[in-house]
């Protein structure tokens, strides 16, 4: 929200707000200040939905408070005055003029069905939004002992709310966000994933026979594009049973056109011959690497999704489940290359990021008996 006005503010009407839902957020609660029958129209709204703690304490107060008689509530503002005392509870800027803007800025209460779903439509956007940097932040985070396994139970955390809007917003088919992707991260430490798909290389090629063991690495995984070709045509070779060496290296990428991109032959060769470790071990390096930039990517691009206000939930949870496929098909290979199976958790939305870390009311201007048909 690019505002929430602070809760302990002695008038909260007077607070300017740029954001479509706040006037939403007003006149939902307008109308069911109007007539709080309209409260059984009001479906998928909780505490936490709302943008400001002001917003959250008053439909509270309205939801568990009980409802009064209709002809009273038109002829006398008894139960106004017990929704602010409860309000003010956990708002003690809310104020009876606040309540009387709320009341005169609905434009409809018969509507309020529709001003719900608007609230309920961004609070999943914010959920999304909130669920989607917990990704993002985990993929770099270099103090976790184990950064895979993280990353994915956050992925999993997120096609949780994504599941858990779909039920709310089920996805219409074809339906995808026009927001456009960003690019790519470059490597955190590129010299680092250089040096390593070099040794991958070298080792692959003084060692062929171990490329069968490592089918679940694929050219995708390399950050370096000469990388990534020179690893396809060391495949190659292997699966043609041919002879695997340096020079038959070099004229299998000769033959694919990845010398056209100015590397010397020379160079080529020297980066072939200089074998360490093994083929297994700087592949599981490599496709670790690859796992955390395609989380990071899907993070970020939903991330974008949610940012722009264009996209409705719909479109939110086809992008998001698009993104979170791209985790889903290279998390399978890195189970098979490691021998981890992680399990899998229930769908359903978890606590978010803040659970995890850690006197009379007068009459308002426009009264309630007022002869607005509701």
């Amino acid at each position: 929200m690019s505002h929430s006005p602070d809760p302990n503010e002695d008038d909260l009407g007077t607070i300017p707000a740029s954001h479509p839902v706040f006037h939403a957020e007003q006149a939902l609660l307008g109308a069911l200040l109007f007539d709080p029958r309209f409260l059984g129209d009001v479906t998928g709204i909780s505490a936490d939905s709302w943008s400001t703690a002001a917003h959250a304490s008053l439909f509270a107060a309205i939801s568990t408070l009980p409802p009064p008689d209709p002809n009273e509530h038109r002829k006398t503002t008894a139960w106004l005055t017990q929704v602010l005392a409860a309000a003010r509870e956990e708002a003690r800027g809310l104020s009876t003029s606040y309540l009387h803007t709320l009341i005169q800025v609905c434009p409809w209460p018969r509507h309020a069905a529709a001003y719900a779903r608007m609230v309920e439509a961004e609070h999943a956007r914010r959920r999304l939004r909130d669920a989607t940097g917990l990704l993002v932040q985990t993929v770099h985070d270099v103090s976790l002992p184990e950064p895979v396994e993280a990353v994915l139970a956050e992925a999993d955390a997120l096609a949780a709310v994504v599941d858990d809007i779909a039920t709310r917003f089920p996805p219409r088919a074809g339906i995808l966000p026009r927001t456009p992707v960003p690019p790519p991260n470059a490597a955190a430490d590129p010299t680092e994933a250089v040096e390593e798909e070099q040794l991958l290389l070298a080792t692959a090629t003084a060692r062929p026979d171990d490329i069968e063991s490592v089918r679940w690495l694929l050219a995708e995984d390399f950050t370096q594009p000469l990388h990534a070709g020179l690893w396809q045509c060391l495949t190659a070779l292997a699966r043609r049973h041919e002879p695997v060496d340096p020079v038959t290296v070099l004229w299998e990428a000769q033959q694919r056109g990845l010398l056209h991109d100015g590397s010397e032959p020379s160079g080529v060769l020297r980066l072939l011959a200089e074998p360490a470790g093994s083929v297994g071990h700087w592949g599981q390096r490599a496709l670790t690497r690859s796992l955390l930039a395609a989380a990071d990517q899907a993070g970020r691009r939903i991330q974008a999704y949610s940012d722009d206000p264009m996209n409705t939930p719909f479109q939110l949870v086809v992008g998001a489940r698009r993104a979170l496929t791209d985790i889903g098909a290279i998390r399978t290979r890195w189970q098979h290359a490691t021998g981890h199976s992680l399990p899998q958790p229930a769908r359903a939305a978890r606590a978010g990021p803040a659970a995890r870390r850690a006197p009379a009311v007068s009459p308002p201007a426009r009264p309630v008996a007022a002869g607005r048909t509701p």
